[in-house]
């Protein structure tokens, strides 16, 4: 009889990034119909930011994964398998770019490059939104499988499937793992 296996430390419900995604078009959105205004400047500003936060502390301690794991997550069933956070910080670090030249062509009066910019973001946000297809993600993956990580003699290869099936009995977050694994 094997034993299922375990939950692996850090990994993410990937439905928290699908949100998350939910939340970015919607700011995405706006800002393409209010910039180059104001208003829309300051919420791609504030997208920035976000994206920033996600790349600096991972994407499991920004504001949408805390609305996630406090509103959302206790009415859904547990996931079915659980992915490496590494793939969704990547995205957010492209979005990061794509944001942050948004800006620089909208404050610098280029709106059509701020323009371009945010859509290509607004673009791929929607992909993984409406789709659950991950652009930053696969190129992340495209990225490990081309050039992967040094590891340590005692590690092995880098994975490149990031994901892991959970499973009722072990792969079922706890209170005690939800806090800190809810949401990726």
């Amino acid at each position: 009889m094997t034993q299922p296996e375990p939950r692996a430390q850090g990994q993410i419900d990937p439905r928290g990034p699908q949100f998350n995604a939910m939340l970015t078009s919607v700011v995405l959105a706006l800002t393409l119909i209010t910039a180059p205004d104001p208003v829309g400047i300051v919420l791609l500003a504030v997208q920035a930011a976000l994206f920033a936060t996600s790349v600096a502390l991972g994407v499991q301690r920004t504001p949408a994964a805390y609305l996630f794991k406090r509103v959302v997550r206790p009415r859904l069933a547990a996931p079915t398998h659980l992915e490496d956070p590494q793939p969704p910080r990547f995205a957010q670090a492209v979005g990061l770019v794509f944001a942050v030249v948004g800006l620089v062509g909208y404050l610098s009066g280029a709106p059509l490059l701020g323009a371009i910019a945010t859509g290509f973001a607004l673009a791929a946000a929607l992909l993984n939104a409406v789709f659950g297809f991950c652009l930053g993600c696969e190129i992340y993956l495209l990225i490990r499988r081309i050039a992967p990580a040094k590891t340590l003699p005692s590690q092995g290869p880098v994975p490149t499937n990031t994901t892991t099936t959970a499973t009722p009995s072990a792969g079922t977050p706890t209170d005690d793992t939800k806090e800190e694994e809810a949401f990726a």
